[in-house]
């Protein structure tokens, strides 16, 4: 036992001597007993003893906490999973769907083309991509903003395949269907056999699913119906995929969420106070009761039994009522689970549920604010950007290019020479002639090599030409407006406007 010198009174020291002691409190034995208490529960090597769980799902140990949340089948699961299977339905359909003889989607990263809802973004594309990529962007942050992690929850696809299609086939194996938890007995070993052999084969299923979204349903059926010798890159992708899907869910789960996904840690940034979370309502559930309702003793209590069922349930292993966490989804089972117990209990529902900071604290959640209204209105001016940019693309683009070197050149004293190159993107799935025709006739084209003209389909080219005209056709400043029209086989223009310059 190690004493202290100079014992000192503890905060919740209780004096013995009721403050009748004139004297300090240096040489009172009931302080200097508090004091030698304070001293000897101090850890001894001067570090701080560790929680129960460092975290969600790791144990104070280091190791691995393992979780097997139970099943709260109300109705915010109903909903839940009808969600969720609309989703698988979805993500299996999409490949197979066209519009416009067009894949629905399509990333083709071999060939440089994505394909989405019909249109194809090539290399050329920069600007429309960039577009695109941040439309999405500020659509998730308006959506955090309004209706907080309503994505992780309803809408992910580690969320929507874990909860619903590979946590049913664990508790299909370990006798807990239909009400989840840890299982009572060890599995057997062919309970362990067939239940990989599940994973494998629909890991395979998604992964194929997966890779056709890059490489097209057609590409994909052969390369299934055709030896992976003739085909190596392409199956030691979907192999990688198909081990990467089994080491998620069969191993790491929830651990994705709270380890490897950045969205998370996003969200105290994109929240604000009247953002709509899952929370536990402290106004009305504090004090804790003792897990049981009826004695007297209870009635200075608040609704919360205490009874833990939103912490079994929860599948990323925490406690909704210790606040707002970095782990928690928005799943919504622990709101189901205390739903269950205050009916049970003859309580109103509610006590977890979805609201904002400033509602559970008592304060006006506006639905209308500062923050949303920014994030709509830069949606508003990306989405009118993107629908310009992709409205402004036809079958080809063309683009002229002025050469290098000198602006003109003046041949044999008589006409000028203006050096430029013609840009040119074959958008359409067929090869494609390109014509081009002078505004005015007094101009003569020339067109260095007739070749450059003819595209294959989705190629791009640069086609050098020679802009030729007499000096007398030169304004006074020099300069003269030309308009370029470019025709393809399919009928499809483009004009283009461009100066050619002279001498004063």
């Amino acid at each position: 036992m190690i004493q202290s010198e100079l014992p000192t009174l503890t905060a919740d020291h209780e004096c013995e001597n009721k403050g009748t002691c004139e004297g300090a409190c240096g040489g009172c034995p009931s302080a200097a007993r508090s004091s030698t208490i304070a001293i000897s529960d101090a850890p001894q090597d001067g570090l701080l003893p560790a929680p129960e769980h460092v975290l969600s799902t790791l144990e104070r140990d280091g190791s691995r906490r393992w979780l097997h949340p139970k099943l709260a089948m109300g109705r915010f699961w109903q909903s839940r999973r009808v969600v969720a299977y609309c989703l698988m339905a979805v993500f299996v359909a999409v490949p197979h769907l066209r519009l416009n003889s067009k894949p629905l989607l399509l990333l083709d990263i071999a060939a440089f083309e994505f394909t989405v809802l019909g249109f194809t973004f090539l290399p050329t594309d920069t600007l429309a991509l960039a577009l695109f990529l941040l439309t999405i962007f500020v659509t998730i942050v308006l959506v955090t903003a309004m209706v907080g992690r309503a994505w992780c929850g309803w809408a992910c696809p580690q969320t929507v395949y874990t909860e619903f299609l590979f946590r049913p086939i664990d508790r299909f194996f370990e006798g807990t269907a239909s009400r989840g938890g840890k299982p009572k007995r060890k599995q057997s070993g062919w309970r362990v056999i067939a239940r990989i052999a599940v994973y494998v084969v629909l890991s395979m299923f998604l992964a194929h699913t997966f890779l056709a979204y890059f490489v097209g349903v057609d590409k994909l059926s052969q390369w299934v119906r055709s030896s992976p010798i003739h085909h190596p890159a392409a199956f030691l992708v979907m192999s990688g995929t198909t081990a990467a899907m089994l080491f998620d869910f069969l191993y790491f789960r929830e651990q994705m969420c709270t380890l490897a996904c950045p969205y998370g840690r996003f969200q105290s940034v994109l929240l604000d106070s009247s953002s709509l979370l899952v929370g536990f309502d402290h106004e009305r559930g504090e004090p804790r009761g003792n897990g049981r309702r009826g004695s007297t003793q209870d009635f200075d209590k608040g609704d919360c039994l205490d009874c833990k069922q939103c912490v079994t349930v929860c599948p990323m292993g925490i406690d909704i009522r210790d606040g707002l966490q970095m782990e928690c989804i928005n799943c919504t089972q622990c709101m189901d689970a205390c739903d269950s117990v205050m009916r049970r209990v003859g309580r109103p529902t509610g006590l977890i549920r979805y609201g904002s900071q400033n509602s559970f604290a008592g304060k006006p959640s506006h639905f209308v604010r500062t923050r949303p209204l920014i994030y709509l209105a830069i949606l508003g001016v990306l989405l009118s950007g993107l629908t310009l940019v992709v409205s402004a693309k036809s079958g080809f683009d063309a683009r002229i290019i002025r050469g290098r070197g000198a602006t003109f050149s003046v041949e044999r004293g008589m006409s000028v020479a203006n050096n430029f190159s013609l840009r040119l993107v074959n958008r359409t799935k067929t090869e494609q002639r390109y014509e081009l025709t002078l505004s005015n006739p007094a101009l003569d084209l020339e067109i260095v090599d007739p070749l450059d003209l003819q595209l294959p389909a989705g190629e791009s080219g640069l086609a050098p030409l020679i802009v030729r005209f007499d000096t007398a056709l030169t304004r006074p400043d020099g300069n003269e407006p030309v308009q370029l029209t470019v025709r393809d086989r399919d009928g499809r223009t483009k004009t283009l406007r461009f100066r050619v310059l002279g001498p004063r």
